[in-house]
C-alpha cells in the first residue's frame, strides 16, 4: 500500500504531495493525519524556507473519502474528526513561519478546496476546478471554507458558492480573487516549483512576520494593526537579511538572503 502523503525536501523547499491518485486524492483519516504531520515537519525544519503542496495524478483533492473505512479515527464524530485531524493541518499552513504554495492540478472539492485556499499563494492548472461540495450531501462547509471564502471573494459570492455548490473553473476562480494565477496544465508543475524555489531564497523571517500581520488584520482595529506593523518592523530591521538587502541595494547586486 502506497503512502498517502509524499514528502520531499530539496534546496530549502518541502514538496508535499497528496498521494491517493486512484480516488483523486480523497481524504482518508490516514491521509489527513499524514498531511498534518508533514505540515508540522516542514514548519519546524529550519532548513525549509518554502512549502509546495500539490496532488498526485489527475486531481488535487476530491474532499473527504466517503468510502473510507476501517480506521480507528472513524469511531470519532464528524466534529471530533475535524478538531483532531483537519484543524491542526489548516492552522499549521496559515501559521507556519514560511510561505506555503498550493498548486491545484485538478479538482479541489470540499475539504480539498479548503486545503487549497489555506495556501498563502494558490496556483491552478487551466483545467482545475473548485467546488464547495458539502451541501450536495447535506453537510456544512468545513476545514476553514466559511472563513476563507468571505475574505477572498466577498459575502455575496461566498454564500452562493456554499449554498449552490456549483463547480467553478480555475479562470473564474482567479477572476473572483479566490486564487492567484492560472497556468496551462503542462506548465503548472514547473511554474509552481520555480515559485517555491524563488521564495526559498527570499527573506524567510520577513515572510513569517508578514503572515502574522495578515492573519491578524481581519480582527484588528487600524490602531492595533499599525502597532503590530511597528513591532514587526522592529524585529525585521534587526535581521541579517535586512542588512544584506540594504547592502545589495546599495551595491546594485542581487541579495543573498539566508532566511535569518
Amino acid at each position: 500500500m502506497s503512502e498517502p502523503i509524499l514528502y520531499e525536501a530539496v534546496d530549502g523547499v518541502a514538496r508535499i504531495t497528496l498521494n491517493r491518485p486512484d480516488v483523486l486524492n480523497a481524504i482518508s483519516p490516514e491521509l489527513i493525519t499524514a498531511y498534518g504531520e508533514a505540515i508540522q515537519r516542514a514548519g519546524s525544519d529550519e532548513t525549509i524556507r518554502a512549502v509546495l503542496v500539490t496532488g498526485a495524478g489527475r486531481g488535487f483533492c476530491a474532499g473527504a473519502d466517503l468510502n473510507s473505512s476501517g480506521s480507528p479515527q472513524r469511531k470519532m464524530s464528524s466534529g471530533q474528526l475535524l478538531r483532531t485531524l483537519y484543524h491542526p493541518a489548516i492552522v499549521g499552513m496559515r501559521t507556519m513561519p514560511k510561505p506555503v504554495i498550493t498548486a491545484v492540478n485538478g479538482v479541489a472539492a470540499g475539504a480539498g478546496m479548503s486545503i487549497a485556499l489555506a495556501g498563502d499563494i494558490v496556483l491552478a492548472a487551466q483545467s482545475a476546478s473548485f467546488l464547495q461540495a458539502f451541501s450536495k450531501i447535506g453537510l456544512v462547509p468545513d476545514a476553514g471554507s466559511t472563513w476563507f471564502l468571505p475574505r477572498l471573494v466577498g459575502d455575496v459570492r461566498a454564500r452562493a458558492l456554499a449554498l449552490l455548490a456549483d463547480k467553478i473553473p480555475a479562470e473564474d476562480a482567479r477572476q473572483m480573487g479566490m486564487i492567484w494565477k492560472v497556468y496551462p496544465d503542462d506548465q503548472l508543475a514547473a511554474e509552481a516549483q520555480a515559485l517555491a524555489a524563488r521564495l526559498a531564497k527570499m527573506p524567510t523571517r520577513a515572510y513569517s512576520l508578514i503572515k502574522v500581520a495578515l492573519n491578524a488584520s481581519g480582527d484588528n482595529s487600524l490602531a492595533d494593526q499599525l502597532e503590530l506593523e511597528a513591532d514587526s518592523q522592529d524585529i525585521a530591521s534587526k535581521t541579517e537579511d535586512f542588512r544584506e538587502g540594504v547592502q545589495a541595494f546599495l551595491q546594485k547586486r542581487q541579495p543573498d538572503f539566508k532566511g535569518r
